[in-house]
């Protein structure tokens, strides 16, 4: 293989994903490898490990990452690329790894983006353990926001959802909220009986802390039986969803047009019927041409839609590779 062809690279927080692209769409290596948390690594380490999985990537295209770029370009969407600083510093450590003669990163949900649109316009609000927003218009400008928590305004996501749930529902069992089935169902969901031994159990390790997102569905399902406060809990994420992609949509002049709004994720892309409803209902108010989706095709596939983007592949190379991934 000659350096003509697209390395991409979707990194997340619990799992990395990399192809080998030839020019014309044909996936020549793929491989899998853990998660890229610079945040907690450093940015050095992080890319060293990347690194790895870009070598089995490379090594089952039948190239080595030993002998100079074996890609022309390098189109990496990264998790914890919030910022476009972070975004200079991270292109920079990929970038000095000599895979590809450029590179480019992007923060991970642009990969959720391009994936879900034929051409490079829309926006997409992803909500995972967190929430974040991008939107994208072939001329290359694009809107988006720090997302990196409540320091930044953000508010939903998997793991915020479970906070607020667990605050409502202690404070429902204590007599300092007001009555909720949560202070039920989330205990019950560990096998507990109150609110306190739930409380207890996670202040003292007994349930890791990790395991607080299992209770994201809890709430859904909670909300579904008619629970008032559940039921707040689910329209306010649909309130900021909406608020997220039409801010978007006016920074990109999309307000008004008919446009793909993408929702990925795993809260958006578990499709629980009433958050959809209140997401539609809100939205056709504020944005009426824009059209909802749902992204169920794989991130590393925007990735590499972003690189054939870049060296300016055919419609026929983004088809293919499309066709690949379906």
């Amino acid at each position: 293989m000659t350096a003509r062809g697209v390395l991409a690279i979707d990194a997340g927080n619990s799992k990395t994903d990399v192809a080998v692209v030839a020019a014309d769409g044909t996936v020549l290596g793929k491989a899998r490898g853990g998660g890229f948390q610079p945040p907690a690594v450093g940015i050095e380490a992080a890319v060293e490990a990347l690194g790895r999985t870009v070598a089995a990537a490379a090594a089952a295209a039948g190239v080595s990452t030993l002998s100079g770029p074996f890609v022309a370009h390098v189109s990496a969407c990264l998790a914890n690329a919030d910022l476009p600083v972070e975004e200079r510093e991270l292109a920079a450590a990929v970038q000095a790894r000599g895979w590809g003669r450029t590179t480019e990163v992007r923060n991970d949900t642009f990969a959720i983006l391009r994936a879900g649109v034929e051409s490079p316009r829309g926006v997409a609000v992803v909500c995972g353990a967190g929430i974040n927003c991008v939107g994208m218009l072939p001329d290359g400008r694009t809107a988006r926001f720090p997302a990196i928590g409540r320091i930044s305004g953000d508010w939903g996501g998997g793991a915020g959802l479970a906070e607020e749930a667990l605050w409502f529902a202690a404070r429902a069992e204590d007599g300092r909220g007001e009555p909720t089935a949560l202070a039920r169902t989330l205990p019950a969901h560990f096998g507990l009986d109150s609110m306190y031994a739930l409380i207890e159990a996670l202040h003292l390790e007994h349930i890791p802390s990790v395991r607080k997102h299992e209770l994201t569905p809890v709430l859904f399902a909670t909300s579904a039986e008619g629970d008032p406060v559940a039921r707040s809990l689910v329209h306010r994420l649909a309130g900021e969803v909406v608020a997220l992609s039409t801010v978007a949509l006016a920074r990109l002049d999309l307000l008004d047009e008919e446009v793909p709004v993408l929702l990925g994720g795993s809260v958006l892309a578990a499709r629980h019927p009433e958050l959809d409803e209140h997401i539609g209902k809100l939205l056709a108010a504020r944005a009426p041409n824009a059209v909802i989706e749902v992204v169920t095709a794989p991130p590393v596939l925007g990735a590499a839609l972003l690189g054939l983007d870049h060296i300016g592949a055919s419609p026929e190379a983004r088809a293919r590779l499309r066709a690949h991934y379906a």
